[in-house]
């Protein structure tokens, strides 16, 4: 029987709370932690209920699917160390009901907070409630909990992307969560969607506002508890775990990539030569759980609340620094492997041109989507069917013009807290748990995704 290695014997024995379970970032951890950390005692994962689904059978639809073979092979009965807390981040305590909170208090030790609303045009008060007010009930478990090891945070390394430079550190925001998480309570929903552009000031969306105000409330509020804030870039598919290429969502880059695959972008508003900090998705979930382990081991006391206000360790998870990729690099792997392997989804050819240049984009936008567009609508009405492609562009232009604003221009990062729990990681767990993007070859991730 192999030896467990350092991460594995933190985590044996131990009972994990997680938010965000049926999220990408969250399934993927779910799976990690049951499938290399196979003596963890209890896994409680937060559920919002849904209406005319029941909880139970939601997650059990999660866990049919292929991302959870391996670890149905290895633990075919892993769905008995997983609880149910049904609840909502949203919601004042989370929604959940006092038996369970009294259960997670008395008996959890590692959380990880991963819930959020990752829309970048999200109304304010659903984004301030879900991203900012969620948190302040995570910590406010956490200074309850009595067996606490481990909280970590996941925010993003975009948080503070009004700044050229951004390092492992707290920026403050220019509103506090707590004043934040008043102002949605009481102000009328049409009056903050009114003032939202001047509260965002030099921020481009509510995301990063709303993630901004969630760390400024981590770092006022977590003293004397073991906290991580995590901060990856732009996460992308998986490239190796549990499958390659697995990615369940649109948000971001995936969105871009996917909408260049199928033949329906044909134009972007980027800068080709920038650098594009993009991390697959195995590789967060193995850097967050390393944070958990190394926020465990370097907390004083571990079991008993230190009375010494601490301040939490940023890691900013990047590639650009150790592993840079340039926008060209990969719009060029995407020409390669649509054309080598295409689509069945596809609707046109790809082809994609990209511009730094307004001017030219808006022309490129009239040329090849707007016109195409209008042509195909027409047939339709004339053949009897419903137009749907001018539509579907208006909303394309949207979420391109979003996500332009990351496209245009290139951050630099510091990671030395990154870098510096790399070389804390023993070999096996290096191994098991690899996080270090300098092993990454883009050129393979292409090829498998």
């Amino acid at each position: 029987m192999e030896e467990e290695s350092q991460i594995q014997k933190m985590f044996s024995g131990s009972t994990v709370f997680l938010t965000g379970a049926t999220g990408f970032i969250g399934k993927l951890l779910v799976e990690k932690l049951l499938r290399s950390c196979p003596k963890i005692k209890k896994l409680y994962l937060l559920i919002r209920p849904k209406k005319n689904k029941d909880i139970k059978k939601r997650l059990q639809e999660q866990f049919d699917h292929l991302l959870y073979d391996k670890l149905r092979e290895k633990m075919p009965d892993f769905f008995k160390k997983i609880d149910i807390v049904e609840g909502d981040i949203g919601q004042i305590n989370m929604g959940m009901s006092d038996a369970d909170r009294s259960k997670l208090i008395n008996e959890v030790e590692f959380i990880f907070h991963g819930a959020a609303t990752v829309r970048f045009d999200e109304a304010l008060k659903t984004a301030v409630e879900i991203n900012v007010r969620g948190t302040r009930e995570i910590l406010t478990l956490a200074h309850a909990c009595t067996k606490l090891r481990a909280l970590v945070h996941i925010s993003t390394a975009y948080c503070n992307c009004n700044l050229n430079e951004i390092d492992e550190k707290f920026y403050g925001s220019t509103i506090s969560g707590d004043i934040l998480i008043d102002l949605v309570e009481n102000i009328d929903e049409n009056i903050l969607k009114k003032i939202t552009p001047g509260l965002l000031g030099n921020l481009p969306n509510t995301y990063a506002y709303t993630k901004l105000a969630a760390e400024d409330f981590v770092q006022k509020h977590s003293q004397g508890l073991p906290v991580a804030v995590f901060r990856p870039s732009m996460v992308i598919s998986t490239a190796s775990e549990p499958v390659p290429g697995w990615i369940d969502n649109i948000y971001g880059p995936t969105g871009v990539i996917a909408g260049a695959g199928v033949g329906l972008i044909h134009t972007l508003h980027f800068n080709i030569q920038t650098k594009t900090d993009v991390v697959p998705g195995d590789y967060v979930v193995n850097g967050i759980i390393a944070a958990a382990w190394k926020t465990a081991k370097d907390y004083p006391g571990n079991y008993e609340h230190s009375d010494l206000a601490n301040s939490p360790t940023i890691y900013n998870y990047v590639s650009s620094e150790q592993n840079p990729l340039i926008m060209e690099t990969l719009m060029n792997n995407i020409v390669k492997y649509e054309w080598e392997v295409p689509t069945m989804k596809a609707v046109w050819i790809y082809m994609c041109w990209i511009t730094p240049s307004k001017f030219l984009y808006n022309f490129y936008f009239l040329l090849l989507h707007s016109i195409p567009a209008l042509i195909v609508d027409t047939i339709a009405i004339l053949i009897g069917k419903k137009p749907f492609l001018r539509r579907a562009y208006k909303k394309i232009r949207k979420y391109l013009e979003i996500i332009s604003y990351f496209g245009l221009q290139e951050w630099k990062f510091h990671n030395k807290n990154t870098l510096s729990l790399l070389k804390e990681l023993d070999d096996t767990d290096k191994h098991i748990f690899n996080c270090d993007i300098e092993t990454l070859k883009w050129e393979e991730y292409f090829s498998s995704s």
